[in-house]
């Protein structure tokens, strides 16, 4: 045999091995691989979406998520990125720019709320007209001791940034209670507006999981001490505060 007929022999020979190790399933463990491989781009991609999502950069995002593995995730699950590495900023700057991004992307999601708001308003009217709605029931001013309706009765007041975390950690919660807005003056669109603001859900306020109510001197009527948010309940004829 030439040394041209054994190079041949030799190519043809290499050339079956590859063909069979080609036609070879892939093993488990690479397979393994494969998936984790793409698992961890469409993770990165989900990453990057809701990062551009909360005006977040792919490292803030990276240490919200860290953050929420510790303690505040165990105390507050349900915190949104901003308000997580605002309460963990490791400077000033930190703080004021996380408060920056949170005060513009609240401002537009109020907008959208309030602009779905009056839609349904209007298909109200078109649908329903001279009909009164009941998730707006009026606030009938009680006396003191009053009997409740065995939820919490809420409390709270316009410009009080305590109000509305109060009010969302409750929600998250997914708590029933009924929200008093102290100092309404019995304007609807100022207590749609202040629940707008707050995140309340349109679906729980018409589920009647949530009430919208204006005060109408409740919160005085109960003498309660302390300020506002008052996240009150009456236990044995007695209104107390909660927790």
């Amino acid at each position: 045999m030439t040394r041209f007929q054994v190079s041949l022999c030799i190519i043809a020979v290499l050339a079956a091995a590859a063909l069979t190790a080609s036609a070879q399933p892939v093993s488990t463990a690479d397979a393994r691989t494969a998936n984790s491989q793409a698992q961890a781009s469409i993770n990165a991609a989900l990453d990057a979406s809701q990062a551009r999502d909360w005006g977040l950069r792919a490292e803030e995002w990276t240490r919200y998520r860290q953050v929420m593995r510790g303690p505040l995730g165990i105390y507050s699950p349900n915190l949104d990125p901003l308000t997580a590495l605002g309460i963990e900023a490791r400077s000033d700057e930190e703080r004021r720019r996380y408060a920056e991004l949170q005060v513009r992307i609240e401002a537009q999601r109020v907008e959208k709320l309030l602009t779905y708001q009056r839609a349904y308003d209007a298909a109200w009217q078109r649908l329903f007209p001279g009909q009164r709605r009941v998730n707006m029931p009026d606030a009938k001013a009680p006396i003191a001791g009053n009997t409740g309706s065995g939820r919490l009765a809420v409390f709270v007041k316009a410009d009080c940034a305590p109000c509305t975390q109060r009010v969302r950690q409750l929600q998250a919660t997914g708590t029933a209670f009924d929200l008093y807005l102290v100092g309404s003056r019995q304007d609807d669109a100022q207590i749609r507006q202040w629940a707008a603001h707050a995140g309340v859900d349109p679906a729980k306020v018409r589920a009647r999981a949530i009430t919208l109510n204006h005060d109408a001197g409740r919160w005085l009527s109960l003498g309660l001490p302390g300020e506002l948010p008052a996240v009150v309940r009456e236990v044995n004829g007695q209104w107390q505060r909660q927790q």
